[in-house]
């Protein structure tokens, strides 16, 4: 599967698209440059969200590689997204080109960082690579495969994933989450959201006990995707995913002026629900205005 990124990460295409190495050369060759920002972070969620999950061809029982190729430093956090690949068991190797920042690939990529960390000067250098990080990927994906000696339930469904997400309370500043639980208990949630127009993701992470969140904090008139994913020990079930916009921020009405002087007006007006202050402009008409 294959995501290109900038401020918006967009699929190319998912793990179930292509089942020869020849289909996949094909698409690789017709490929379309996205140039733009070097938001990292979000794409390493993107990823997480709608590229390793089973209706995307994801089998819950294969290990999970992901790839980053950069040329620059990330405009977010990169780091936290990272970290929460790698607490699922998501192996990251990290590529930098030209201008990618080194410690910043070392922080988001696996350890040992001596196969997972590669940096070149330029692209035609990335052909250097190949050979190596083939063998390396191989190597990583049978040490790994021969440590698991859990049976992984294929199952999706009800038995791994939630159900029924409601998005309600919604205000200027939050709004409250509750879904039905999976007939198997998940260890933990993490609920994901951010601005659809792009943003910093954020996440909360829960007790699997737990079947509802209110988030705060948010910003007004904006419209939010919100992501709960059910955690195992060895697998995570796919995610309810929902849209919601924040409530704009309530206005003072009806505008009255009274007790006019020669140097003074008085002015009154409905209170704006949640106003903590008022800010007061006034500037004298221009020339020939009404008064």
């Amino acid at each position: 599967g294959l995501s290109q990124y900038s401020s918006d990460p967009r699929t190319e295409w998912d793990l179930s698209a292509y089942s020869t190495r020849d289909q996949v050369l094909e698409a690789v060759k017709n490929l379309r440059y996205k140039g733009g920002n070097t938001f990292t972070g979000l794409a390493l969620t993107h990823v997480l969200e709608q590229n390793l999950k089973p209706g995307a061809g994801a089998r819950l029982e294969a290990e999970k590689l992901v790839i980053l190729l950069t040329d620059g430093k990330s405009q977010d956090d990169a780091n936290l997204a990272a970290q929460t690949l790698k607490n699922l068991g998501i192996e990251i190797f990290a590529i930098g080109v030209k201008n990618a920042d080194e410690a910043e690939l070392k922080q988001v990529a696996s350890e040992p960082l001596e196969l997972t960390v590669y940096n070149v000067l330029d692209f035609p250098l990335l052909s250097s690579l190949v050979g190596r990080l083939t063998r390396v990927l191989c190597a990583r994906i049978k040490e790994k495969s021969n440590k698991e000696n859990t049976d992984i339930t294929v199952n999706t469904g009800p038995q791994l994933s939630p159900t029924d997400l409601k998005i309600s309370a919604v205000t200027s500043k939050s709004m409250h989450l509750t879904w039905s639980p999976p007939l198997r208990p998940p260890k933990k949630y993490r609920i994901v959201y951010y601005p659809s127009k792009g943003g910093i993701p954020k996440e909360v992470v829960l007790d699997g006990a737990v079947s509802s969140l209110r988030l705060s904090n948010l910003t007004s008139h904006t419209e939010y995707l919100v992501s709960v994913f059910p955690i195992y020990d060895t697998v995570v079930g796919d995610g309810l995913r929902g849209v919601t916009s924040t409530l704009p921020l309530s206005s003072p009405r009806s505008l009255r002026v009274s007790e006019l002087s020669h140097n003074s007006i008085r002015l009154s007006w409905k209170a704006a629900q949640g106003a903590t202050q008022y800010l007061v402009l006034c500037s004298a008409a221009p020339d020939g205005a009404e008064d």
